[in-house]
Formats: C-alpha cells, structure tokens, sequence
C-alpha cells in the first residue's frame, strides 16, 4: 500500500515539473513587458474550434490574449472559464483569446475539451513557426498580450488570474 502512494507521488511530481516554467525570475505570474517588442507572428490555420480557417490579417487591430497550452495541464485548463468569460466580455470591443495547444498527436482529446467547456475563442495547433515567432514557449501555460499594433507586449508565465487579464485588456482596449 505504501508501495502503491510513493508511485501517486511520483505521477504527480511528474505532472506538476511538465507544467514547471523555466525561466525562474518570474515562473508563475506577470513577466515584465517584453524589451523587444516583438510583432505578432502571421499564421493562416484551421481553428479546432469551428472548423474554419483562421488568417492572423483578420484579427489586425485587435488586442489579442494569445495563450499556449496543454490538454493535460492543470493550470492550463484552470483559465479556461476566464478566457471564456473573457471572450464574451469583450469580443465586441475589439478583443479576441487566441489559444494554440501544444498538444501533439490525435486531436480527438482537444475536441473533447472545447466541448467540455463550451469554449468559445479559436483553438489552433501550435507549430515551430508560431512558437518562434513570440519568441519561444519553454513551458505552458503561458499567456502573451498584444496590442492593437500587433505587438506583444507582456508576457505571462503560468496561471494568470480573472482580475489580472481584465485589468489589462481594459487598459489596452482603451488605449486604442
């Protein structure tokens, strides 16, 4: 029996370190802005989502929360109902969640998934490309936040908050 709680421990270590973020000066909260501000990346890719192409031109002027994640991620599927609710909050205001999903492999768990939650913002799948091109994701979750221009602006590195994201979409949204 004791046999049988070690191997628990150590599943669940397991799980926990595939979520562990490597950059430690801000694992798990706000990254400061980003110096570079690098430009979003440009992609044309078939959302799990509706089943429909989505080509980055048509998300130009928005304020984007670009989010990478995992079916088998805790905290990423923790801020599922704030992306939800945040999607619904402001999509008309000129704001969309992007979420690419890391996951590899049959998407068949991904389908599950947005239907689960009734996810209502566009599920890609992440590629070398779209990884690159916001500069890396070395763990997930992690969150980027682009402004109107087209540029990442911050950076989030593990589970954000509801208050948090709002705080500064609000900010963004107003900013034009």
């Amino acid at each position: 029996m004791k046999l049988r709680y070690f191997f628990l421990a150590i599943g669940m270590l397991v799980l926990l370190m595939a979520c562990k973020q490597t950059d430690t000066d801000s694992r798990g909260g706000y990254s400061p802005a980003i110096g570079e501000h690098l430009q979003m990346v440009q992609f044309k890719q078939l959302s799990l989502t509706d089943n429909v192409v989505l080509d980055s031109r048509q998300l130009e002027n928005q304020v984007l929360l670009v989010t990478f994640f995992a079916t088998w991620c805790p905290p990423c599927i923790q801020e599922i109902p704030t992306f939800i609710d945040l999607q619904k909050s402001y999509r008309e205001k000129g704001f969309s969640v992007l979420a690419f999903s890391v996951d590899e492999g049959d998407p068949e768990p991904l389908f599950r998934l947005i239907k689960k939650y009734g996810i209502n913002y566009p599920v890609l799948l992440a590629d070398a490309e779209v990884t690159r091109g916001v500069g890396g994701v070395t763990g997930i979750p992690v969150t980027f936040l682009v402004n109107r221009k087209g540029k990442i602006v911050k950076k989030y590195l593990g589970y954000v908050g509801h208050d948090i994201l709002e705080k500064e979409i609000k900010t963004m949204l107003a900013a034009g």
